[in-house]
């Protein structure tokens, strides 16, 4: 939070801020939410895919999950996830999928403390859109409408359910990473960049959309996230190999194009948060800056223990049941290709959660929304 907006704050809402960085222990803010609703795709999933698919699925195998459970969850790392990392830091335990229902014979289970609708492979648009340009999905036909589907099937049967507001109210609402599979599919299977480009709005839009659909349902507290910064990704490192060096980062080794491809993303859900803003004043919306939270691992690994920034701790994880392991995942930004590591996902959770990569960070609006009862946005505006 700029200083300057901190001074504009009520007397008793500063003091609270100050009280809470001054005296929280480790900086955990535990009895913000009662829950957390997740929706998105692989960065996200914490064991959906897994249960969907009937045959070999790689995050149901060793190493995957290996360096915090022990054993394969279903997360697409060694171990934690950025949603993980917010759980466990605001009091809550990891959330279970949703289709964990399937664990218990089918019978209802308890989802007080968060749900997440996540899938590995999700796309933000339907499978349709991409069917009709001949992109194909080999992991999933999920898509986030899907994903509301479960919600509405599950929470919101009815938008007017006191019930579900209540539910919504009290929760963190996590809008994904969800598009970035949208360009993936795309970019792997040779779709020129123009066109690729011309799917922005409308993923824009699918998002939007989604967000409005909760705002209805009663959420009040909504976090999305941006993309990553794509043109460091081994997996796409490999796949754009060129021996042009002006199309790289000198000081990261990124393709720049890509990540100005991500930028582009980027920008573009900003401008549309921004307008859901002014639609939805009571709504407290939190852009996560993804993007930047993890380019600063890569610009600067020594900063965070890392000396590998652009090969895969996990070689060979994402196409085969064979692959070779580094020793010391947590000296790797990437674990697949693709996926990060744990080491990587919790940095990038710590920028979030206190900065500099979410404003207000969830730790300072956690006390806004203790100390006010319910947050107003004019208090909240969103510096980016």
């Amino acid at each position: 939070m700029a200083f300057s907006s901190f001074l504009s704050l009520p007397k008793s809402a500063a003091i609270c801020i100050l009280v809470f960085l001054l005296f929280a222990p480790g900086g955990n803010a535990t009895g913000c939410y009662e829950s957390i609703i997740s929706f998105g795709d692989s960065l996200a999933d914490t064991g959906n895919l897994v249960r969907m698919w009937n045959s070999f699925n790689i995050s149901a195998l060793l190493p995957y999950g290996e360096t915090f459970f022990h054993r394969p969850t279903g997360r697409f790392s060694d171990g934690r996830l950025i949603i993980d990392f917010i759980a466990q830091s605001l009091g809550l335990p990891f959330l279970r999928p949703y289709l964990s229902a399937e664990d218990d014979g089918g019978e209802e289970i308890n989802f007080e403390k968060g749900v997440n609708f996540a899938v590995a492979g999700a796309t933000a648009l339907d499978i349709s859109f991409f069917e009709e340009r001949g992109i194909y999905n080999a992991m999933t036909n999920t898509s986030l409408g899907t994903q509301l589907d479960w919600f509405q099937e599950s929470f919101c049967t009815n938008t007017h359910s006191a019930d579900c507001k209540e539910k919504l109210q009290s929760s963190l609402v996590l809008m994904g990473e969800i598009g970035g599979n949208d360009y993936n599919y795309a970019f792997m299977q040779g779709i020129p960049r123009e066109e690729i480009s011309s799917f922005v709005p409308k993923i824009i839009s699918t998002i939007s959309s989604a967000i409005t659909k909760l705002i209805e349902f009663g959420a009040q507290s909504v976090v999305v996230p941006g993309n990553f910064p794509i043109g460091c990704l081994p997996l796409y490192l490999f796949f754009f190999k060129g021996s042009n060096q002006s199309e790289y980062d000198s000081k990261t080794g990124c393709i720049n194009w890509l990540n100005e491809f991500s930028m582009y993303h980027n920008e573009q859900l900003k401008r549309e948060l921004s307008r859901l803003r002014e639609l939805h004043p009571n709504t407290t919306i939190i852009y996560a800056d993804y993007y930047n939270a993890a380019l600063d691992l890569y610009i600067s690994p020594s900063n965070y223990g890392f000396n590998n920034t652009l090969s895969a701790c996990c070689e060979g994880c994402m196409l085969s049941k064979s692959s070779t392991v580094c020793d010391d995942p947590s000296s790797f930004v990437n674990w697949d290709g693709i996926h990060f590591t744990e080491a990587a996902y919790e940095a990038i959770a710590q920028g979030l959660l206190h900065g500099p990569y979410t404003s207000p960070n969830v730790y300072e609006f956690c006390i806004l929304k203790g100390s006010r009862g319910q947050t107003s946005s004019d208090h909240l505006r969103m510096n980016i």
